[in-house]
């Protein structure tokens, strides 16, 4: 009966492990809280057992269970022993945060192996997975910040950031509601449905598809910072301005997906509903409709992040003392760059939900899809 199996993954972490023994001490002699030897030899201990168990022939889960907690624990009680020591940290220290990170990287590699047994754990790896990835990009960022002693104007550590979203939460939020709720939601809304209907009746007429796409394309091409200028003098310096912005930057995507996608509809399907005397309105509801959704919920995405994009840089060019954009400004010329990072986050974290509302929709709506069912 095999016992083992090989890991790479699992080896490197155990030889970058050995040679960090062999380079101790992890942070540099003389600092005022060095990294207790208890706390280097439960390192030490949570790195080598995990890399040891990722060689068996566990189930899978197990396993991946295992290195999660190795992995996890291990780069925890580094980035805590660094706190307090930036720019002290040994070669060592480097090769543990690594050792770990491969330890994650061989959890994620079984995890994407694992075949769902039902739906919810087919969601909680879609989950678990990303986050798991998306965690270690910011303990490795938090590891060379602070461990690197890279200076705080240039990049600021994750847990600098995240401390400063907390104690601005008051500020974000009115910064928040100006930039997204307001001059986002109501230009995306106007924008995407405008474009639309143009596109319905692009397609309904002629001279309209053929004189309004090529304009589309030159328009998609102008500068956000030639035309946010332009909006603010025409609509003020509040969110209607801004959300003039983000309708420019929306329109033209649905148009020109919109009319791609009402001409995916295959001939034999139009030739069918000929048959059953249908009009243009029936068989633009009940066949090119339907066959158009995936191109329309495509722009749908797109636009997600236009808008934000859009209305963040029109605040550059003239906006009240509120918004994502202003901040961002501000902020950045008194060079408190992690509160330029917060609103970063934030904004990023606001078009990432977005994003996955329009994609959840998208799903409900076109389960139909060979595209859909077969992701």
């Amino acid at each position: 009966m095999k016992v083992f199996y090989f890991s790479w993954q699992g080896l490197l972490a155990l030889l970058l492990c050995l040679v960090a023994a062999f380079l101790l001490p992890l942070i540099a002699t003389g600092t005022e809280d060095p990294i207790s030897p208890g706390v280097t030899m439960l390192v030490f201990f949570l790195i080598i057992v995990s890399s040891i168990l990722s060689q068996t022939t566990l189930p899978p889960a197990i396993t991946a269970a295992i290195l999660f907690i190795g992995a996890h624990e291990a780069a925890w009680l580094l980035l805590t022993g660094i706190a307090g020591n930036e720019g002290a940290a040994r070669p060592s220290f480097f090769l543990l945060i690594s050792a770990a990170w491969l330890l994650a990287w061989r959890c994620v590699s079984l995890l994407a192996g694992i075949q769902p047994s039902s739906t919810f754990t087919s969601w909680l790896l879609k989950l678990v997975i990303p986050a798991i990835f998306g965690a270690w990009i910011l303990i490795i960022w938090e590891a060379t910040t602070r461990g690197g002693g890279i200076p705080f104007i240039l990049l600021p550590p994750p847990s600098a950031i995240g401390l400063r979203i907390v104690d601005s939460l008051p500020i974000l939020a009115a910064d928040v509601r100006q930039t997204i709720l307001k001059a986002v939601v109501v230009g995306y809304i106007i924008g995407c449905s405008s474009g639309f209907i143009v596109a319905i009746l692009a397609d309904r007429v002629a001279f309209l598809r053929r004189g309004l796409i090529p304009i589309g394309n030159l328009v998609s091409a102008l500068p956000i910072i030639g035309v946010a200028p332009v909006m603010v003098m025409w609509f003020g310096f509040d969110w209607q301005s801004k959300a003039a912005v983000v309708v420019i930057m929306t329109f033209f995507p649905m148009l020109v997906n919109t009319v791609a996608g009402l001409a995916a509809a295959g001939n034999m399907e139009r030739d069918l509903m000929r048959t059953y005397a249908s009009n243009y309105t029936q068989t633009l509801l009940k066949l090119r409709l339907p066959a158009a959704a995936p191109f329309i919920f495509n722009a749908l995405k797109i636009n997600s992040t236009l808008a934000l994009i859009g209305a963040i840089v029109a605040e550059f060019f003239g906006t009240p003392i509120v918004g994502m954009g202003f901040r961002i400004a501000i902020e950045g010329g008194r060079m408190n760059v992690d509160m330029v990072w917060a609103e970063v986050a934030v904004a990023a974290v606001s078009g990432s939900v977005f994003y996955g509302v329009i994609t959840l929709v998208e799903r409900m709506t076109t389960f139909w899809h060979p595209s859909i069912r077969g992701s």
